[in-house]
């Protein structure tokens, strides 16, 4: 099937993939009373007393802003936020699709840290979340960490928390299935963009001690010149052996490859170099950083991908919903780290002992039964980290 091709075609006929729905009857002058003027002015002044009712007495407690530059759309670079446009309401469609949450694409012309943060908290009060998206490292980094510290909402990048905690999830179950520890990994992690970063960092949190990250340049490590900031934070974290060179320099006896590189930059004769029964998550899109057939043929005990041709898909659409479901429906500020680890948990054991193979190690990214699971965890996990408005 041509799905470009088809695509093309289904967005002209569809002219966007989403829209505004009423939710309150109009077809007296009493429903115009209630909903508009001068019935509506009782809900304003409300609001204007107790700011927090804006959650319980408009839509904006189940509201997402998801924002962009357009600068890292799916792999097509920078192609600027209108082009990007199609990408973020196909997210919108997914949020309201697989957790019913409203959402709406904010795609904003500037690529300056300053403009965009600015935009995004003059919005805030309009919505219960903002979903951060393709945008580019290590600018992605700065707009997060600036917009959580002045945003009483949560504000989540998916790029990296989301691709993080659906690796993590995918990983907790393929060290189960090998009868391993996490803490025990030896993991090579090629790609030090957002998702690269997230991960590492994430399986740190875990207890994932021996973890090397690779750039174009080579092994990260501390000491290395032409860090930036951001890379210099992740080297004190990782490759505590200070290990130097290439990806193939630094793959000999890991027991996992994990790719958000560049596809075809892994090699069969690599992976015969790693450990016994390596586990090989390679998600470069299109074209990941090994074919899944190639690995196998190389030795791989285990494989998965970012494609939905594939079994073991990486996909972000088995986090994010549930994530921002859960948070909204107990007005988090934030989505913290006990947010995340409870969600990659959640994703994990929507596979059942039972049913855990090395064709399955992760639920199908159409489960609908996820998003609610997640949900419920993240809901909990709030609570009991105290990020959680009721």
């Amino acid at each position: 099937m041509d799905y470009a091709k088809i695509s093309q075609e289904k967005h002209e006929e569809w002219n966007g993939k989403i829209g505004m729905v009423s939710r309150v009857p109009l077809e007296t002058k009493e429903d115009l009373a209630i909903a508009y003027t001068p019935g509506v002015a009782a809900p304003c002044l409300a609001i204007q007393r107790e700011p927090e009712l804006s959650f319980s007495l408009t839509r904006r407690g189940n509201m997402v802003a998801v924002v962009t530059d357009g600068t890292a759309v799916l792999g097509l670079g920078d192609i600027g936020p209108e082009a990007g446009m199609p990408v973020m309401e196909g997210k919108c469609v997914l949020f309201r699709e697989f957790a019913g949450i409203d959402a709406i694409p904010l795609c904003i012309r500037s690529h300056d840290v300053s403009e965009i943060v600015q935009t995004v908290k003059l919005l805030a009060g309009s919505f219960g979340g903002i979903n951060l998206e393709d945008i580019a490292a290590p600018r992605c980094f700065e707009i997060e960490r600036q917009l959580s510290e002045c945003c009483d909402i949560p504000v989540f990048h998916d790029d990296q928390h989301g691709t993080a905690i659906v690796a993590l999830a995918a990983i907790r179950n393929a060290a189960k299935l090998l009868h391993r520890s996490l803490e025990e990994l030896r993991i090579v992690i090629n790609g030090a963009g957002a998702a690269g970063q997230a991960i590492a960092r994430l399986l740190y949190r875990v207890g994932v001690r021996q973890i090397i990250v690779c750039d174009s340049h080579g092994a990260i490590c501390e000491g290395r010149e032409g860090l930036n900031e951001e890379k210099r934070r992740l080297a004190e974290i990782t490759n505590p052996e200070h290990r130097t060179g290439s990806l193939a320099d630094v793959l000999p006896g890991a027991d996992c490859f994990l790719g958000v590189s560049v596809g075809g930059c892994l090699t069969k004769e690599m992976i015969r170099t790693m450990a016994e029964d390596p586990m090989i998550f390679a998600l470069a899109n299109p074209t990941p950083e090994i074919l899944p057939e190639e690995a196998k043929e190389a030795g791989a005990r285990l494989i998965g991908t970012g494609r939905s041709d594939y079994p073991n898909q990486i996909n972000n659409v088995l986090a994010f919903p549930g994530i921002f479901r859960g948070a909204l429906d107990v007005r988090a500020r934030v989505i913290n780290e006990e947010m995340k680890l409870a969600a990659a948990e959640a994703i994990a054991s929507s596979v059942p002992d039972g049913e855990l193979s090395a064709e399955k190690l992760l639920p199908d990214a159409l489960d609908r039964s996820v998003a609610p699971a997640v949900a419920k965890a993240v809901a909990a996990a709030a609570k009991a980290s105290g990020a959680a408005r009721k």
